[in-house]
């Protein structure tokens, strides 16, 4: 034959392109059911009109930034199936919806306050990644990770509104939840007594937390007037305007100086001669 004049054929393309009659789609062609014509004309096979609608394999196998335009280096990190965001043969933008199964970077790559909706002004401060509590399906409800929360900011969420706060039985303090607590319980507290700001015996009242003992001398409940929050014994001083019992209470030569050998026989307590402040006086 001295040519073929293809306005002359009426059969399919592939009737002879089919590698034997003529030279049929190459090995790296990309993967489609539609026939030659829907792309090609018969004056020459490039220059094709793409028909994306007949493709039957990945748009990646096209779209890999060499044979077609890829993901920019701006795109977000994700396997190359494109179909699942965009739509074929259209527009690349907008997308069609985001399938998060395809993501391989971190939620916040997106979730920026730019690229997607972030972190609003009011959440927690935390250095979690998103998806240490929130889902790809919704952001709530939360599983919450308090391993990630900034220390010092319990009381950002715990303040009785967002999340349970200090009951109202709670003791009189200044100091964030965790200075006493951890995020794994509230009970069996680690006390940092450097920083209440109530009564000592608002707790050490024998009930919240040991109190005076039996043997302890009769005085009001300023358990700081006479002993410090480090340690009961021994007393750091006695504030005698504290004391509510007569003063052999103590004084009897057991707990505190009773009378001396020489002292004058009497029956007398010993406030009827002397004062709290020297026995000499």
């Amino acid at each position: 034959m001295t040519r073929v004049d293809h306005n002359d054929v009426t059969g399919s393309c592939n009737t002879c392109h089919n590698g034997r009659t003529a030279k049929g789609k190459p090995a790296n062609h990309v993967q489609t059911t539609a026939q030659c014509d829907a792309c090609h004309n018969t004056r020459s096979f490039s220059g094709a009109r793409f028909d994306h609608s007949s493709v039957s394999g990945n748009c990646a196998s096209c779209h890999n930034g060499s044979r077609a335009r890829g993901k920019p280096s701006s795109h977000i990190s994700t396997n190359n199936m494109c179909q699942d965001c965009h739509r074929a043969g259209g527009s690349w933008t907008p997308v069609t919806r985001v399938d998060h199964a395809d993501v391989t970077g971190s939620c916040y790559a997106c979730h920026n306050g730019r690229t997607a909706k972030g972190k609003p002004a009011n959440h927690l401060p935390t250095s979690n990644t998103c998806d240490d509590c929130h889902t790809t399906r919704a952001w709530t409800p939360a599983v919450f990770d308090h391993a990630g929360v900034n220390p010092g900011s319990c009381n950002n969420c715990h303040n009785g509104v967002r999340a349970p706060g200090k009951p109202a039985g709670h003791l009189q303090t200044n100091a964030s939840c965790d200075a006493c607590h951890n995020t794994r319980t509230f009970s069996g507290a680690r006390f940092d007594h450097s920083t209440v700001t109530g009564n000592c015996f608002s707790c050490h009242n024998g009930s919240t937390a040991p109190g005076k003992s039996s043997s302890h001398p009769l005085t009001d409940n300023s358990c700081e007037s006479c002993h410090r929050t480090s340690g009961w014994t021994p007393v750091r001083r006695v504030d005698h305007n504290h004391v509510l019992g007569s003063c052999s209470t103590c004084h009897n030569g057991r707990i505190a100086r009773g009378k001396p050998g020489d002292h004058p026989p009497t029956n007398q307590d010993c406030n009827a001669c002397h004062n709290t402040r020297t026995f000499d006086d």
